[in-house]
């Protein structure tokens, strides 16, 4: 009777070490899944950082800025979204010039600028500053001032109420002022022009011509 006793404690207490074996398999199992997903779930963040940089390469600093100016000012799509008046039209040219001045372009973003100040210009002014003369001429007036460290820190236009309208030889022409404010180095100064403006046979104004005004 005492050796069957012992017996069903023997067989009871190994029992119970079977079953702490089992649990213990069991946690180590569940442990072991959980560092599983862990790292795979690293992996996988690794993996979408990697992609997103990827695709998009990201500039950073002085460089994206510049690329930023020239890319902003060529993005107005000139069919659908051309100026409406002659002060929206001398606004943008204002915006193209101080890109021409102020940022370091390159040849090909020089001719992609000037070509779109043309789109602003009167066929007769284009005519008399064709493409062959206009783009070296721009990139003299550009050497000159990066080499004179010049720089359009803005621009000032009259209000709307401002610009004058007349007719001349039956073409309806619009002048307006606009005063350029120029840095070089610390010295300040501006420079005040007038532009006159001729609206085409497609209803949109174009740049006829332009004049330093003289001051008293």
């Amino acid at each position: 009777m005492t050796q069957r006793l012992n017996g069903i404690a023997e067989q009871k207490k190994g029992d119970v070490g079977m079953e702490r074996q089992r649990r213990a398999k069991f946690e180590f199992k569940g442990i072991k899944g959980l560092i599983i997903f862990i790292v795979l779930a690293c992996m996988l963040l690794c993996y979408y950082f990697y992609l997103s940089n990827r695709l998009n390469p990201s500039k950073t600093g002085e460089e994206a800025e510049k690329l930023t100016a020239v890319q902003e000012v060529l993005l107005r799509n000139m069919e659908t979204d051309y100026p409406p008046t002659p002060k929206e039209v001398i606004k943008y040219y204002s915006e193209l010039t101080q890109t021409f001045y102020n940022e370091k372009l390159t040849d090909e973003q020089i001719e992609q600028l000037g070509a779109r100040a043309r789109e602003l210009y009167d066929e007769e002014l284009n005519e008399y500053n064709t493409d062959e003369k206009y783009i070296p001429n721009l990139r003299e007036d550009i050497e000159d001032f990066n080499q004179h460290s010049i720089k359009i820190s803005s621009y000032t236009l009259p209000a709307s109420t401002e610009v004058e309208y007349y007719t001349e030889e039956g073409r309806e022409c619009a002048r307006i002022y606009c005063t350029y404010h120029i840095r070089q180095g610390k010295d300040m100064t501006y420079s005040r022009e007038i532009f006159v403006l001729r609206r085409a046979e497609n209803g949109r104004w174009k740049i006829l011509g332009w004049d330093l005004v003289k001051e008293d």
